[in-house]
């Protein structure tokens, strides 16, 4: 289903998330909406078209770079909305066909601090990409099977020690069960022939499991999202709203729309946020609109970034875990988060920036502080603030459960963050 046209809601959010079950099907979504809007993918390999009025995006594996620019040109500087698009699974390992007690196993590997309980007892599908030869040359290839191929089995409580459950080892208690007696089958034989391609063509593959219950709108009142990959789809969903109602809104900046893959695990890769994708996108607009390179650091030093990712709500059974003077409510409006130690990147002139952005999209704004007795998360935040040298500010919103399978947040949420943005990447001109 195609993301929806109009403003940001939470029935569009459970869409955006079910069509996108690994990093490079979110991007393939963000790729077709952008598409759907008059925007054109580039190669970062060719040149790209000089001067005049632009609306263009990038794609480098799970991530996607994308901006529009206007007839002005000379020093404009960059507001960008930054998020990532991978979200903690369990993975496929490279030997994955396995066996047990009479069971025919798929090895899995835990991937970006998923809460491995999570994962169990639920009925799995896959997705990711191949790379296949194709004669002399290497195409890529996007699966999904959306089929209940695979489950993770919990133990029986019978058999653990005192009936408190048992601790989850990654390396020998999440291999997942796909059948039982009989011949053994090759796994990868089966997803090249789910995929159309020949076995013997398939030379490398990142893969990837899904839950296969859909999204929903839960609750009461129906003010609850349930979803997988909340973290971080909300912000992937939100963000394209916002950059989407921006670029037809003339203001004093460029719009950017930065997604990131592997920011679960560090972002120190060829497309994570401490690659050079962003900067060298950056450099690369200005150059196109006929400045050079201290134009380009001229830029920089005027444009400020907002982190987006989600943030924790004060969680209702554990409230003890949270720092007393911060409460987090879901549908609450947007959270301002902040870390004196630097986990998260906002300073006093980044807070400043989206204080005002959502004041003047009527939103209300939450401010987060982790409890200092607790090591705090980290996003791709202070890596692009260092990486750029922009101000760089860590934004979110609220939900519970994160990093489970299967997590939760506020329906009113997905509009009031989506519109933050948006008020975000329109700065008023001045002067």
């Amino acid at each position: 289903m195609p993301v929806s046209t109009t403003a940001a809601t939470a029935t569009g959010l459970c869409a955006f998330i079910d069509e996108s079950p690994s990093p490079f099907h979110v991007c393939r979504t963000l790729a077709g909406e952008l598409d759907a809007h008059g925007f054109t993918r580039l190669d970062e390999s060719a040149p790209w078209p000089a001067d005049g009025p632009s609306r263009h995006y990038v794609v480098r594996g799970g991530s996607l770079v994308a901006w529009a620019t206007a007839d002005a040109a000379g020093v404009t500087p960059f507001r960008v909305v930054g998020a990532h698009t991978d979200s903690p699974n369990l993975r496929v390992k490279q030997h994955p066909d396995l066996a047990s007690a009479g069971w025919q196993l798929v090895g899995l590997e835990p991937y970006g601090g998923a809460w491995l309980n999570s994962w169990l007892d639920r009925e799995l599908g896959l997705s990711g990409r191949l790379s296949v030869r194709d004669g002399d040359a290497v195409r890529e290839r996007l699966i999904r099977v959306d089929e209940p191929i695979l489950r993770v089995p919990q133990l029986a409580i019978h058999l653990s020690d005192d009936r408190k459950g048992v601790t989850l080892d990654p390396q020998r208690h999440v291999n997942a069960v796909w059948g039982v007696g009989g011949e053994p089958r090759s796994f990868l034989t089966f997803v090249a022939e789910h995929a159309g391609v020949d076995p013997a063509a398939v030379l490398g593959w990142e893969l990837m499991t899904h839950d296969l219950a859909p999204s929903r709108i839960v609750g009461r009142d129906e003010d609850l999202v349930s979803a997988p990959r909340l973290d971080n789809q909300g912000t992937c969903y939100a963000g394209l709203h916002a950059f989407l109602a921006a670029v037809d809104e003339p203001g004093a900046a460029i719009p950017v729309f930065a997604t990131f893959d592997h920011e679960e695990v560090g972002s120190q890769s060829d497309r994570g946020a401490q690659s050079d994708l962003l900067p060298t996108v950056l450099e690369r607009i200005v150059l196109a609109r006929g400045g050079d390179r201290s134009e380009f650091f001229a830029a920089l030093a005027g444009s400020i970034c907002a982190s987006g990712d989600m943030a924790h709500a004060t969680h209702p059974n554990y409230p003890e875990r949270h720092e007393p003077a911060h409460r987090i409510q879901v549908n609450g409006g947007p959270v301002l988060k902040v870390n004196q130690n630097l986990r998260y990147a906002t300073d006093a002139a980044g807070a400043g920036a989206f204080a005002l952005a959502c004041a003047q999209a009527g939103v209300p704004l939450q401010r987060y502080v982790h409890r200092a007795d607790l090591p705090c998360g980290s996003t791709i935040g202070p890596m692009t603030a260092a990486g750029t040298g922009m101000t760089t500010v860590d934004v979110g919103a609220a939900q519970l459960a994160m990093h489970s399978a299967r997590e939760m947040m506020g329906t009113a949420d997905v509009p009031a963050y989506a519109a933050a943005l948006a008020a975000f990447l329109t700065p008023a001109v001045t002067g």
